[in-house]
């Protein structure tokens, strides 16, 4: 048996270009998540060809088995089902386009891989579900979330599961995609590890296409974008590059006829390719300077929120037109000043250190108020740069969400970041992506050698805060740049929550 494959992927947080980013002409910046989704593939425990057996651990009845088919050009994974309700339908997806895609490659390969049948174990970090608490249990802090085992067991059904928005689908097709290429061979550990290489774009365009096809919908993509690539100022593909894809939908019969190498790989020249246009600008946030995330229990509809600006933008295209040019202006100035930021660390990382530590202790409207050093003033201005452009982008998408009918930052919302953003050290915050009632995040100081250090501010303020159920989440962001090959080893906690259970497959 060979060694077992392992690949994680981070979750997301789309700090500015809510709505935008779903249009090429403007961007939007994404931030991975040091929270991630892992896949594990290895052969399976015993000879079962062509069978594949995918289960989560964390859930009550997740296992989903499945068959191949394989047939010259045709490869049809079919789900063996034990009740119509256990359908996986991103799992589903993820194997018969991979798995068709590396058909095209190498059949002996192909075939071999088969042989002996695959297990795949998918499992995520807690800070993709709301962890349940009894009742009248304290509200958790970051201290106790970090007390909790790594891929605690939720004790539910995947249906039942409530997640936290951090973009728990894209990572974990991203991961089942990459782990698939890596173990058929289509791409390479080398290559992969290669931030605009082939083999990790493959990855991308594969993921990408997977991920649309199990919506059913070609949605902006930049959540699977960060997972491949980690932090970065976005710009969506056309979604022509998957019309021939998109009109295959639920019938792997006809995924025959096309073939996926030429859409999917860089590598491949094709007469009049349609391109993938996505654009991938790496960004990361300034030293001292940390993402903090709150799950907050409330509760909105993505879709319809984006149904209905898109109704107010077609009925009102001028005003519309104007209103996202200004968020645009706003959303660059935010980005421009966070690297701006970056270039004054290098520059002078003393001067910057020390005037973190003073602002640390001030609250934001303080900042331009106090005597500083000539050389901490341009550093001053930076951060004061910063949090202006965050508050002007909130402000400008609570008027969108006014226009269009719709609570973009709901009253409740609005409270909560006020009071955050109001204290000491915050540089500033927002309600991520389409907005809504369910998530906020907050950027902080974070000086080094203090205990005064404002996340613990930000924290009372959540604890005590009466409109809402509000937790903070473990994830700052990451650093990693996104979908990472894994030993199986050296991932605390994977291989005690992958083998907990004795999982039979003479049924398989």
């Amino acid at each position: 048996m060979t060694e077992p494959i392992v690949v994680s992927a981070p979750g997301k947080v789309l700090l500015a270009g809510g709505y935008l980013v779903l249009d090429p002409a403007y961007s939007g910046l994404v931030i991975s998540a040091s929270s991630r989704f892992y896949t594990v593939v290895r052969d399976a425990p015993a000879d079962l060809p062509n069978r594949i057996l995918v289960r989560s651990p964390q859930f009550i009845g997740a296992e989903w088995k499945y068959s191949v088919n394989f047939n010259g050009n045709e490869v049809i994974v079919e789900e063996i089902l034990d009740s119509a309700a256990n359908r996986n339908k991103f799992v589903h997806y993820a194997l018969q386009y991979t798995l068709k895609l590396a058909s095209e490659y190498s059949a002996s390969t192909f075939e071999e891989v088969l042989s002996h049948g695959l297990e795949i174990l998918t499992i995520g970090d807690n800070d993709f579900y709301t962890q349940k608490r009894e009742p009248g249990s304290p509200s958790p802090t970051i201290a106790s979330l970090s007390e909790i085992p790594p891929f605690c067991p939720l004790n539910v059904p995947l249906s039942e599961v409530q997640k936290t928005g951090m973009g728990s689908s894209a990572a974990l097709i991203t991961s089942i995609v990459s782990a698939l290429l890596l173990k058929f061979g289509v791409v390479s550990k080398e290559g992969f590890a290669q931030l605009d290489g082939r083999d990790r774009v493959l990855a991308h365009n594969t993921a990408q296409s997977v991920h649309c096809l199990a919506q059913g919908k070609v949605g902006s993509g930049f959540d699977v974008s960060a997972a491949v690539f980690g932090s970065h100022v976005y710009t969506r593909f056309d979604p022509k590059v998957l019309a021939p894809l998109m009109k295959i939908t639920g019938d792997f019969a006809n995924l025959a006829l096309i073939p996926l190498q030429p859409i999917l790989d860089p590598a491949v020249p094709v007469h009049n390719k349609p391109t993938w246009t996505s654009r991938v600008e790496p960004f990361q946030l300034p030293p001292l300077v940390r993402l903090v995330l709150a799950d907050v229990a409330g509760g909105s509809s993505t879709p319809s929120l984006v149904r209905k600006v898109n109704e107010w933008r077609s009925n009102n295209p001028d005003d519309a037109k104007k209103l996202w040019s200004d968020i645009d202006a706003s959303n660059k100035s935010l980005v421009e000043g966070l690297r701006n930021l970056i270039a004054m660390y290098k520059e002078n990382t003393d001067a910057y250190e020390a005037t973190v530590q003073i602002l640390s202790l001030l609250q934001p409207v303080q900042w331009t108020t106090i005597d500083t050093e000539e050389i901490a003033k341009p550093v001053v201005q930076a951060f004061d740069k910063v949090f202006r452009a965050s508050e002007t982008t909130r402000t400008l998408m609570r008027k969108m969400g006014e226009n269009a009918g719709v609570d973009i930052e709901p009253a409740a919302q609005t409270d909560l970041l006020d009071k955050s953003i109001a204290q000491a050290g915050v540089i500033g915050g927002g309600v991520p992506g389409a907005g809504g009632d369910d998530a906020i995040w907050v950027l902080v100081l974070e000086p080094k050698n203090t205990t005064k250090l404002p996340l613990l501010h930000v924290e009372r303020v959540w604890h005590e805060f009466k409109q809402r159920k509000v937790s903070p989440l473990l994830a700052t962001e990451s650093t990693e740049k996104g979908v990472r090959v894994e030993q199986f080893d050296l991932v605390q906690g994977l291989k005690q929550a992958v083998t907990k259970r004795d999982y039979a497959t003479e049924n398989l």
